[in-house]
């Protein structure tokens, strides 16, 4: 990743300093003026960016600053696409389900997992729900059950807070 910036005339840092240019072609031009090599990148109809500013003296490249910056977004946009191909679903369960209910919910986790998702399965306990815990434990080791051939489950059914959680990863066939 090219970490540059463009230099402008009026630039306090580097007028009246000399710096070793580097041209389009990568080929080195030498050590010249700031003045002349802004003069330079000006006759080739480039622009001069300053590359390594820490160096003795300071590197500048000629080049086309705006194709630069234009390719560095498009690979951080490209970046930013492939990190967000790992989704994960959610699939809420309440301590009462419906038997119906409940064979919905499974159906739309199996789906999610063949689509290759990553799946959490929990159960959100309200009110004096908590004092029957056991009860949801059992619905939840009955998901683990029934999701068995379709995902592998990365946990056994935990309590957290007022929430019982179960991860699940794609068995892939």
């Amino acid at each position: 990743m090219l970490i540059a910036r463009l230099v402008k005339i009026g630039d306090r840092f580097l007028s009246g300093r000399e710096v070793r240019v580097i041209g389009a072609d990568s080929g080195q031009l030498g050590v010249m003026t700031f003045q002349r090599a802004l003069d330079v990148a000006k006759q080739s109809g480039l622009d001069l960016v300053l590359v390594a500013d820490n160096a003795t003296p300071p590197v500048c490249r000629i080049i086309n600053y705006g194709k630069v910056i234009y390719e560095q977004r498009k690979k951080e946009k490209e970046q930013r696409k492939l990190q967000h191909a790992h989704k994960a679903k959610e699939i809420k369960f309440g301590c009462n389900i419906d038997p119906h209910d409940y064979q919905i919910k499974i159906n739309h986790a199996i789906d999610f997992l063949k689509k290759s998702y990553n799946l959490k399965a929990s159960m959100m306990f309200k009110g004096r729900e908590m004092a029957h815990k056991e009860l949801g434990f059992g619905i939840m080791q009955k998901v683990v059950k029934d999701l068995e051939g379709h995902g592998i489950a990365e946990n056994t059914p935990r309590l957290i807070g007022r929430s019982i959680i179960i991860n699940f990863n794609p068995a892939h066939h």
